[in-house]
């Protein structure tokens, strides 16, 4: 997960979840403790791309919030080069790869819009 207090996007945390309703109850509690405006979900091709694509339909309904949908192809592979040359050692790499990889996605979408 990741945030944007105007157009600079950064790394927030990794949701660990057992289930769908699991992760959008944590994303509910996020959103209101950061007083969200909008919700941007990255989508990837293929199936797992339609599956964010719904959930990200689903959270709008559930949580009353807009949910744009970004592409985030390579994103992971950005942020470990990324993370790689910026020094940040191997344990902390992986335990906020995804976080990361979410910032890089934000961020794209930020300049796009």
């Amino acid at each position: 997960m990741a945030i944007s207090e105007g157009k600079v996007a950064e790394p927030l945390y990794v949701i660990r979840y057992s289930d769908e309703k699991a992760l959008g109850a944590s994303i509910g509690r996020i959103i209101k403790e950061f007083e969200t405006e909008k919700v941007v979900v990255g989508v990837s091709e293929g199936e797992m791309g339609e599956e964010s694509k719904n959930f990200g339909q689903s959270l709008s309904q559930k949580l009353q919030i807009p949910v744009e949908t970004f592409d985030e192809t390579l994103s992971t592979h950005d942020a470990q080069r990324v993370s790689v040359e910026a020094g940040i050692n191997r344990k902390k790499r992986k335990s906020m790869e995804d976080a990361y990889a979410a910032a890089i996605m934000l961020q794209g979408y930020l300049d796009a819009v």
